[in-house]
């Protein structure tokens, strides 16, 4: 595995650092910023919204840079965000400050895994996608804590400003440990880049990574509660139930990424089924400690963990440019914004066990996208065809060993 890519995850384990560091801090900042906690709540509901909707934006300005002076561009205005942050007198500067870093995140995140593409062989681009975002799970796993731990022993901006120069450090070790690299071959024109999105099989591919990020969300965004008002853990005990859960997260990641590249559908099909079914027996073990804490294990095993094949998949059915790498970033964001949603809609008609249920509806929705794709591959199956040498082969063969190369339908 190159070293660039190595270099790529720690500038995504800083950028989800800063995304996650208000959840921690915020009775802190409502009382710096002299608003409300739900105000501050909404703080995260504009980084994701930005991420969602402003960083494809981002990145069609971005289209005829190399990957690497593209990332170079992305720090400093991801910097300048977080300084904000650092320095905001009121709450109107701090959501400017959360829409500057969560444009400028979404867009990294897209070069980011394009250039790793990049940077590495097909037949490993799997595990190269799951070393770039163990950034992300180190982020939960690591940079949360740490940024909060800061936050409350020296202040709330304090943590921004430790955020900032993980940032500088990030932007560094990019400059010097990352290569100078070409465009990739087609890209750099906008109407080439949309040309992937004229296939509806891409569509469907990405609302499966809605799916399947919206249902762990549905239940990770409600954990706290959960946790300590169903099953009865002390407040002291969550945080290190969920230190537990981020190691899961490590873990599972660098399961998928090893499988990824030969095995996308059946990995995304066995992780759905999986989750699908911790998920309801959380909802129906959450009472006991024993169980609920395998349960909630197993999500974390296989829910953010399937990103590696959710990237995988993608790549193969559009491409690996940085255009189609960001708009499947934001059909992931708008996962998490659908599964947080519904179980706070579910949470306050039903009770604390909704969303659970309604995770295991979304992971079960999620195995639906996957239905044409199972046709497909069996359709292929049944036709084996006969090389040149007397030796019978399927489609269905090659395609499960390929490596994530553009691949169009028909």
């Amino acid at each position: 595995m190159p070293r660039a890519v190595h270099v790529l995850a720690f500038g995504i384990f800083a950028m989800v650092t800063s995304e996650f560091v208000v959840a921690g801090l915020m009775p802190q900042m409502a009382a710096g910023l002299g608003v409300t906690v739900p105000q501050i709540g909404y703080l995260i509901t504009v980084f994701a919204l930005s991420m969602a909707l402003g960083g494809p934006l981002l990145s069609v300005a971005l289209l005829r840079l190399p990957p690497k002076t593209a990332l170079m561009v992305l720090f400093p205005l991801f910097l300048a965000g977080n300084v904000l942050a650092a320095t905001a007198s009121g709450y109107p500067a701090m959501v400017i400050a959360r829409i500057i870093t969560g444009v400028a995140s979404q867009a990294f995140f897209g070069v980011a895994i394009s250039l790793g593409s990049q940077l590495t062989r097909p037949e490993i681009r799997g595990r190269a996608v799951a070393v770039i975002l163990n950034g992300l799970m180190l982020g939960t796993l690591l940079g949360l804590p740490l940024a909060t731990l800061t936050g409350e022993r020296y202040g709330w901006r304090a943590a921004f400003w430790a955020i900032s120069a993980l940032t500088a450090a990030a932007a560094l070790c990019t400059l010097i440990g990352v290569g100078r690299t070409d465009r990739p071959e087609g890209s750099g024109t906008f109407r080439a880049e949309l040309t992937a999105f004229r296939a509806p099989r891409l569509w469907l591919t990405l609302l499966t990574s809605t799916m399947v990020i919206g249902a762990t969300f549905s239940a990770f965004s409600y954990l706290n509660p959960i946790l300590t008002q169903v099953t009865g853990f002390s407040p002291g005990t969550v945080p290190l139930l969920l230190l537990t859960y981020g190691a899961a997260t490590v873990i599972g990641n660098t399961v998928v990424g090893r499988l990824a590249d030969r095995h996308t559908l059946p990995v995304l099909l066995t992780g759905l089924s999986l989750n699908a079914l911790f998920l309801a027996g959380f909802a129906l073990l959450a009472r006991f400690d024993v169980g609920a804490v395998l349960c909630m294990l197993g999500i974390g095993l296989v829910g953010v963990t399937m990103n590696p094949a959710l990237v995988t998949r993608v790549q193969r059915v559009g491409n690996a440019r940085p255009l189609v790498n960001t708009v499947h970033s934001s059909f992931i964001t708008f996962g998490v914004v659908l599964g947080s949603a519904l179980g706070g809609l579910g949470l306050d008609r039903f009770g604390l066990r909704a969303p659970l249920w309604l995770g295991a509806a979304l992971a079960v929705t999620g195995l639906l996208t996957l239905v044409p794709d199972l046709l497909r591959r069996t359709g292929r199956g049944a036709c084996p065809r006969t090389t040149s040498n007397g030796t019978a082969t399927t489609p269905l063969a090659n395609s499960e060993h390929r490596a994530p190369t553009p691949l169009h339908p028909g």
